[in-house]
């Protein structure tokens, strides 16, 4: 049983990206699924599936995007953990590196990027930071 399944799948992105990986698969849910259309949209991975085997759980399997062989994802963790979470107002946002990375937040209107959260001008908990 995993507690943080947003920590674990960050946790499978990021060691998938040390090793050169070209897939990582991580159990399916719909929070996860929001997350992974936000890294999506933002261009930090070149997409992801749904894979149903029979008799086992439903997977999504990320597609990891590369340049000049070097992961897009250069870094990427968790804000917000089950022991501590970390809410952020609209004007409390920092640019993550000068602007160069986003948030991905969960408010009100759904799972979003820091840029969309402003445009929507919605605060909510900031689940991770990529860059």
């Amino acid at each position: 049983m995993v507690n943080d399944p947003i920590g674990d799948m960050i946790a499978r992105i990021k060691n998938a990206a040390t090793r050169k990986r070209s897939k990582v698969s991580t159990p399916a849910s719909k929070m996860r699924q929001r997350v992974l259309d936000v890294l999506q949209s933002e261009g930090y991975i070149r997409g992801y599936t749904l894979v149903q085997k029979p008799g086992a759980f439903p997977e999504f399997e990320i597609e990891l995007k590369y340049f000049d062989g070097e992961p897009v994802i250069a870094e990427i963790h968790r804000v917000s953990k089950p022991g501590r979470r970390v809410y952020s107002s609209i004007s409390d946002l920092k640019p993550v590196k000068n602007g160069l990375g986003i948030s991905i937040l969960s408010t009100p209107k759904g799972v979003m990027s820091d840029t969309a959260a402003k445009d929507a001008n919605v605060g909510g908990e900031v689940l991770c930071q990529v860059y």
